[in-house]
């Protein structure tokens, strides 16, 4: 059994909406002129990419992919895996891959690579989090939520071991016993 882990807010759900807001009309604008192919970079983004997507003004397609680099721990393991692949071509089109956390950047950087190996015509990203200072890679973030500090967060989809999706807010974790 998991034992409960203790963790303050973080971010409310008030500012999580606010900015969502904000970084969906941005996207409106690059979805207004060409159609978006919006790839959500699953488990951790769902939550993060359901409320994107939906407020942004302009047609969306939908596609999903699944990585895995944490393998239930609280630090990445460095070696990223792809679990699920996209159902769609994305060549020739516009994307936006949506992540929930950048946090070394090694992720985002595999799926860029991975991703512009099927010709898109241009690649975008957005981070619910970034965290700048634990970047092992430089990796540009196009629309960013919030840069936080290096601090464990669960919450609005995030997780740790498959729990703690469901908070409506972000929470940073204070210990794991």
């Amino acid at each position: 059994m998991l034992s409960p882990l203790k963790f303050s807010k973080y971010i409310d759900e008030k500012k999580i909406a606010e900015r969502i807001s904000e970084m969906a009309k941005d996207i409106t604008k690059l979805a207004a002129k060409e159609p978006l192919v919006c790839v959500c970079v699953l488990k951790g983004s769902f939550v993060f990419y359901s409320d994107l997507i939906r407020a942004v003004q302009a047609d969306v397609v939908c596609d999903f992919l699944g990585v895995s680099s944490y393998n239930g721990a609280m630090q990445t393991s460095g070696e990223v895996k792809l679990t699920l692949d996209l159902t769609t071509s994305i060549e020739g089109k516009n994307v936006l891959i949506i992540e929930d956390i950048v946090d070394t950047g090694l992720t985002m950087e595999f799926l860029k690579k991975t991703l512009m190996l099927r010709k898109p015509k241009s690649l975008k990203t957005a981070a619910l989090l970034l965290k700048p200072e634990s970047l092992r890679v430089d990796t540009k973030i196009d629309y960013v939520g919030f840069k936080i500090q290096n601090d464990f967060v669960v919450g609005y989809g995030l997780d740790y071991q498959g729990y703690y999706r469901n908070l409506p807010f972000i929470a940073q974790v204070s210990n794991m016993n």
